[in-house]
């Protein structure tokens, strides 16, 4: 039998969303799904909407060169949609770390930490995380996806309870779907909605009640209010499980991250973290008491089962944690260009202002974001453009990274050209 083609729903191709697409396909056998989605692909390319998957073809930084396949020619951007708040994915410093490494330990071992693959690097590695994080000990992963898995699945059993920020990772809500853990979700930073369930579930939960929040949320870059929520959840006797991938490297008087900032660094069970925003490379860790890790490295199947991260990455972390040590202006001089860009982009509609590096506008009802976003793209600016399902239906926003390397000018043209965007009619919706 033919497979039945998906009818797209009847809008132009560039109002094309995700939603809409998956609204349709839902019902679809396997071939009609993946068949509709490529069509749905191609309208949305022919129509210059599609911004995802740039070619990037120079070493990361404020500015990269990137391949325009429109103009079928390189040329230059200004970056604001990376991570790499303190620059050391293109640090001299750590570079030539890295290419030590790669001399003495060559590129790899071929193997899981548990078994053959554990290096003097990744033990030098989780003493320094360890450090960081004011915690006894620590264990590394090979993504941050899997460090958040392993903490689940190793340690919370069939009689335990999670409850969670609804604004938490899509990796935390894999991870507790995938291992089939008990759990209910609390309104964003609702510190009196979580502690109304807090106590429920302590008073009714046979085993142990984890609570899991994340430092610093990545869609909007406000920060959870650890000042006031980990003494709640310690005052129920419950487990704190930290989320600090975009904390860690930013925050607090060392750079340790967000429980450092709000002065709770010693009050935190499990502090997880990645490799992927400060350091600018790939990994995650998990540090907590000496017991707890001991019991993940045989537990965490995520762990377990996953090749040991390369010389080359762990010396590339390593460098980086010398970096966060030893030159906190950089730390001081992000920040500072984080309060510029807020002042600048006041006016386009910020979510919820933010105390990191992460500044979210809410793109208006009227328009048309993917429209808007090619004009901001072919404007030099490569920023992130976040529809459904990385965040709810109707709650699509721009997502500005900034970096310690930004200068003001940077800052300035960006929201120049924020300002021709937004009030331009030529990207409004049919309809509005």
């Amino acid at each position: 039998m033919e497979a039945t083609a998906i009818k797209l729903p009847s809008k132009q191709p560039q109002e094309l969303d995700l939603h809409s697409f998956l609204k349709s396909g839902k019902s679809m056998d396997f071939k009609s799904r993946v068949q509709g989605f490529a069509d749905y692909l191609a309208k949305v390319q022919n129509a210059h909407g599609f911004t995802y998957r740039r070619l990037v073809v120079s070493p990361p930084g404020r500015e990269v060169t990137i391949w325009d396949d429109d103009a079928k020619k390189e040329r230059r951007m200004l970056m604001f949609a990376s991570n790499n708040y303190l620059g050391l994915a293109n640090s001299t410093y750590v570079k030539q770390k890295v290419r030590e490494a790669i001399e003495e330990y060559g590129i790899g071992l071929g193997g899981p930490p548990l078994l053959n693959g554990y290096t003097k690097l990744m033990q030098e590695l989780e003493e320094r995380l360890a450090h960081l994080k004011h915690q006894e000990s620590a264990l590394v992963f090979s993504t941050g996806y899997m460090a958040n898995l392993g903490m689940v699945n190793a340690l919370v059993g069939p009689n335990d309870h999670i409850l969670y920020d609804e604004l938490s990772h899509a990796s935390l809500h894999d991870a507790m779907h995938l291992s089939r853990v008990a759990a209910t979700e609390f309104a964003h930073n609702d510190l009196s909605e979580m502690e109304a369930k807090l106590e429920q579930l302590t008073a009714n939960v046979k085993g142990t009640v984890f609570v899991g929040m994340e430092g610093v949320y990545s869609m909007d870059g406000d920060l959870a209010p650890l000042d006031k929520l980990v003494p709640i959840v310690k005052k129920y006797n419950a487990i704190t499980m930290l989320d600090d991938a975009h904390g860690t490297g930013v925050l607090g008087k060392t750079g340790s991250g967000t429980a450092e900032h709000f002065g709770v660094e010693h009050q935190i069970d499990l502090s997880m973290g990645t490799f992927s925003k400060s350091f600018a490379v790939t990994g995650g860790f998990v540090a907590g008491s000496k017991d707890l890790v001991d019991y993940m490295r045989f537990f965490a199947r995520s762990y377990m089962f996953s090749a040991a991260l390369s010389p080359a990455t762990l010396a590339a972390v390593l460098a980086g944690i010398d970096v966060i040590e030893n030159e906190p202006s950089l730390r001081v001089r992000l920040l500072e260009n984080a309060r510029y860009a807020i002042e600048k982009l006041q006016p386009f509609g910020i979510v919820t202002k933010p105390d990191a590096a992460i500044v979210a506008l809410q793109v208006p009802e009227w328009m048309d974001m993917r429209k808007a976003n090619y004009h901001i793209h072919q404007r030099g600016i490569f920023l992130n453009a976040i529809e459904y399902p990385a965040v709810p239906e109707g709650k699509q926003r721009f997502r500005i990274s900034l970096m310690a390397a930004h200068t003001k000018e940077d800052i300035d043209h960006l929201a120049e050209v924020m300002g021709e965007t937004w009030y331009n009619p030529t990207f409004r919706k049919e309809g509005f």
